[in-house]
């Protein structure tokens, strides 16, 4: 029996070590190919080089400015983040804790949202952001920061989420805080917000690394060159004619760490918002 039991951990550590693997290896390589010049990278080099230093060289003094994307795709990302948590846990709050008839036809009505693919709201979205630009509107309009946040900051999935996560909200915390006196919004916000932080934790990695690398809409909805994020400038990187893979996967490189970070950083409390707890 014991020999039994051996013989099955060690097929499960080989296939887990097997999974490891697969899924460190891109972002290995990606590092190997950040230290090589191009021609090494063509010939499949899998030993570290020393070209990583030029490499960031060439990155941060291109015309293609890179910085200057990092620092779009941040802003975008933050801004993005705290509007949402703050939107989308109002309204799972809301969907859960007060009751009325209309309540569930209109949350499986936004359950259906959830089909539609994004590519197909991206024709409606530029005609409705093109008419703010046509209403001087600038600022919210296409070519703008919020044309790309706005769509963004309330999602079905999120709505969705902390509705499911607020089931397991002590209802007694909210009955006792309303006999304290309390109104509806610091009963959220001064007792629902600090219990779920677990939850509000796996909701900000969730939609902060969506937004970090978001690609297709703001290609579509930012056209000057000053206003591009991150993955737009890598695509244009690799688009180019004769391609500096070096100086790309540097860049790939580092566009990964802030997810990578902010993750590794909150893993604890991703996983524990993902089943549902409450601490």
């Amino acid at each position: 029996m014991k020999k039994r039991y051996l013989v099955s951990d060690i097929i499960k550590y080989i296939f887990l070590s097997i999974l490891v693997i697969i899924s460190v290896f891109p972002f290995l390589w990606m590092i190997i190919c950040a230290t090589n010049n191009t021609v090494d990278i063509n010939r499949g080099t899998v030993s570290f080089g020393s070209e990583l230093m030029t490499n960031l060289k060439n990155l941060f003094a291109s015309d293609t400015g890179f910085l200057r994307a990092i620092g779009n795709s941040a802003v975008i990302s933050v801004i993005t983040t705290v509007i949402a948590m703050v939107v989308s846990s109002l309204a799972g709050y809301g969907f859960e804790i007060f009751r009325s008839k209309a309540r569930d036809r209109v949350f499986n009505v936004l359950l259906l949202s959830m089909m539609i693919p994004f590519a197909t709201l991206m024709i409606p979205l530029f005609k409705t952001f093109g008419k703010l630009n046509d209403m001087g509107l600038n600022f919210i309009g296409l070519n703008s920061y919020a044309s790309v946040i706005v769509p963004s900051v309330s999602t079905a999935f999120l709505i969705f989420f902390f509705r499911q996560n607020t089931k397991s909200f002590p209802k007694d915390i909210i009955e006792a805080a309303r006999i304290d006196g309390l109104s509806e919004i610091m009963i959220f916000f001064k007792m629902y917000v600090p219990v779920m932080k677990s939850t509000y934790a796996a909701a900000a990695i969730i939609t902060f690394m969506n937004s970090w690398n978001n690609y297709l809409w703001p290609l579509v909805a930012l056209q000057s060159p000053e206003k591009k994020t991150v993955p737009l400038i890598l695509s244009t990187m690799g688009a180019s004619y004769t391609p500096d893979y070096g100086m790309i996967m540097a860049g790939i490189v580092i566009a990964t760490l802030p997810t990578a970070l902010i993750f590794f950083l909150m893993q604890k409390q991703f996983v524990q918002g993902m089943i549902g707890s409450v601490k």
